[in-house]
């Protein structure tokens, strides 16, 4: 331990410097010291646990989950919505969510959303003043299965009002019972226009669900798949799912009948997209997120603090 009177020496230094606002020059003359003792003063407080430096962020982000993230599952960028008692997650990260868009949102562009809590928090966020010269495009179809509000055609709608935007429509079902009928659809010309223009846009807004709960459970059901089929489904461990189309832990997407009975853009049309970010909130939402981080269609994760630490302890079991 440093003798008494250097203790307070740097006491002194520090409230000078951090409190008052006084230079080190200013300091050194008051102290009688050299402007370098004052600098290795500063260091010396800091070091000791005399200051503690602690940066306040109004965005409410956690950078330190951001960068592990980030470096951890190969993101070209993610938002951590820092989360406390009281806060509601959804919202924070609706919040967040709609600030990256508009970042990265520029006139002329397109931009491909599904549909969920997440997204519809987002678009919620994002202020009604419109002028960004830019289109919507569902990547799935409509989603009877879930609350209206969430579905993509809503959201669509409404995020092309609040920006000031043009929308398309999909005018089919996102899931339908057997591929054949999904097939008839295909072949609709409106429909093939749709879709081929989903597959082009250059930035793209996506839920993420997690296999056996909410809303993919609904998706699931909604398929009336045959016991053989649901068993068939199972035996491949569904994570979760993107745009309806599920896939497994390890990010391998899940092929045959619940697959083949989905009409929207496929996980390697959304591999394909310039820019695809991921919205989730909840730790509960773990398990569908990684394997949604591992299909490698994400390049952006959008989530709440306490999502990021599970992912970061399930990726590491």
């Amino acid at each position: 331990m440093p003798p008494p009177r250097d203790q307070q020496l740097l006491v002194k230094a520090a409230r000078l410097y951090y409190e008052e606002g006084r230079s080190q020059n200013e300091i050194a003359t008051a102290l009688q010291v050299s402007r370098s003792s004052v600098s290795r003063m500063l260091t010396a407080a800091r070091e000791r646990g005399i200051v503690r430096i602690q940066i306040n962020d109004p965005t409410g982000r956690d950078m330190d989950l951001e960068s592990e993230l980030t470096a951890r599952f190969g993101l070209r960028d993610c938002r951590v919505a820092e989360i406390h008692s009281g806060d509601r997650p959804l919202s924070r990260v609706g919040d967040l969510g709609a600030r990256w868009l508009l970042d990265n949102l520029h006139p002329g562009q397109q931009v491909g959303v599904s549909w969920g809590h997440g997204l519809q928090a987002v678009v919620q966020h994002i202020p009604d003043e419109g002028g960004l010269d830019v289109e919507v495009l569902p990547l799935v179809g409509g989603l009877s299965a879930v609350d209206s509000a969430i579905s993509g055609e809503e959201l669509v709608r409404d995020l092309a009002g609040r920006v000031g935007g043009r929308f398309q429509r999909l005018h089919a079902p996102a899931l339908l019972t057997s591929k054949a009928g999904r097939d008839v659809l295909l072949a609709e010309p409106s429909i093939q226009r749709t879709l081929d223009a989903a597959r082009r846009v250059q930035v793209a807004l996506v839920g993420i669900g997690s296999a056996g709960h909410g809303s993919s459970a609904s998706l699931v059901k909604a398929m009336s798949l045959s016991e053989s089929e649901r068993e068939r489904f199972d035996a491949a461990h569904p994570a979760g799912d993107v745009c309806a189309r599920f896939f497994d832990a390890e990010g391998k997407a899940i092929l045959g009948p619940t697959d083949d009975r989905v009409l929207g853009v496929s996980l390697a049309d959304l591999a394909a997209i310039p820019l695809v970010a991921g919205v989730a909130a909840g730790p509960e939402k773990a398990g569908g997120a990684l394997g949604a981080l591992r299909t490698r269609v994400l390049d952006v994760l959008v989530c709440d603090s306490s999502l990021a630490r599970a992912l970061l302890a399930r990726d590491a079991r």
